[in-house]
């Protein structure tokens, strides 16, 4: 896939594509790729061109350069009203949920800062693989701000919410290590390995059952915002719905000793 990828001409996003696997890359390196209103409408334009993708089984994020995101574009936002900064604060949160929405697995491959808005994005995906050069960090209470792109809800909902109001409170920065013990990231590797890793995984998904790794997300996502008894609910209807189908040609292979056919 190149960078024509939907509607969009784009100039902050690399798109690159193989085997199923989507990767994008923010590249704005020198302005250590902070998030400005370009990045949320190329954002917002590939995830509705990757609408109805049924070929696509996981994407991966990257950044460009010493950055995963060092967060909100300052230059931008320092001259906003609060209409404009709600717009703003707006389009980011919109951009965020696309991604949760999206029927496939993201993987975040967090090469380096991950701050503010940055790290909000990072949360924003499913599973997140850190380098040991990363750092993690919500210091928007150093510039007198509130997180604007969902960080006070989904920070708490990852990790213990003394943790997630400790980063939030003091805007202190926290190593890729210590993000790890959190539960911030779920795997930290050298930053030479950071691709490598990110792909393996995303193409140990890819070898899934494509539905049923669709499925699994959604029942995740969902049943994180709702109650117990209903998310249950959900998953006896979607497990059945794979028998005769998907299901059926898994436990096939399985007791054949073969692969399955997806």
């Amino acid at each position: 896939m190149s960078q024509e990828t939907g509607t969009m001409n784009y100039e902050i996003l690399k798109t690159q594509e193989a085997e199923g696997i989507l990767t994008i890359t923010l590249s704005r390196p020198k302005a250590l790729n902070a998030l400005n209103s370009r990045f949320f409408q190329e954002l917002e334009s590939l995830l509705a061109s990757l609408s109805g993708r049924q070929d696509l089984r996981a994407m991966i994020l990257t950044g460009e350069g010493k950055a995963f995101a060092a967060g909100a574009d300052i230059a931008e936002m320092v001259d906003m009203g609060q209409a404009a900064a709600a717009e703003f604060s707006r389009a980011g949160q919109r951009c965020f949920q696309g991604l949760e929405r999206l029927e496939i697995p993201v993987i975040a491959a967090v090469n380096g800062f991950a701050l503010g808005g940055g790290c909000e994005l990072a949360l924003s995906c499913d599973i997140r693989i850190a380098s040991t050069a990363a750092k993690f960090g919500q210091p928007e209470v150093n510039l007198g701000l509130t997180p604007g792109y969902a960080g006070t809800q989904r920070l708490p909902r990852l990790i213990a919410a003394g943790n997630a109001l400790c980063l939030l409170l003091s805007g202190e920065l926290v190593s890729a290590e210590e993000a790890l013990r959190m539960g911030l990231v779920q795997k930290v590797v050298a930053p030479e390995q950071l691709m490598a890793e990110a792909l393996g995984l995303a193409k140990k998904i890819a070898s899934k059952g494509p539905k049923a790794v669709r499925k699994v997300k959604r029942l995740v996502r969902e049943g994180l915002l709702g109650a117990f008894e209903a998310g249950c609910a959900m998953e006896t209807e979607e497990f059945s719905s794979l028998f005769g189908n998907e299901g059926a040609e898994g436990m096939r292979a399985f007791l054949e000793k073969r692969q399955p056919k997806w």
